[in-house]
């Protein structure tokens, strides 16, 4: 269905509305994931460096 307050975009148009108005929070989305594999890799390096044991977060 084409969401009607948009108009009569053309399709492309339409596509680079969605892209503009969606894009940044994915982008994000995948920039906190990175991150976050990151700095859990870092930690267990860390643990293992000073022979700890990881700390595990607490999933909500």
């Amino acid at each position: 269905m084409i969401p009607l307050h948009l108009g009569a975009l053309h399709p492309v148009e339409q596509i680079a509305t969605i892209v503009l108005a969606f894009g940044p929070f994915v982008v994000l989305g995948i920039v906190i994931m990175v991150r976050r594999r990151a700095e859990a890799d870092e930690d267990l390096d860390e643990a293992d460096e000073h022979g700890v044991e990881p700390r595990r977060r607490e999933e909500h």
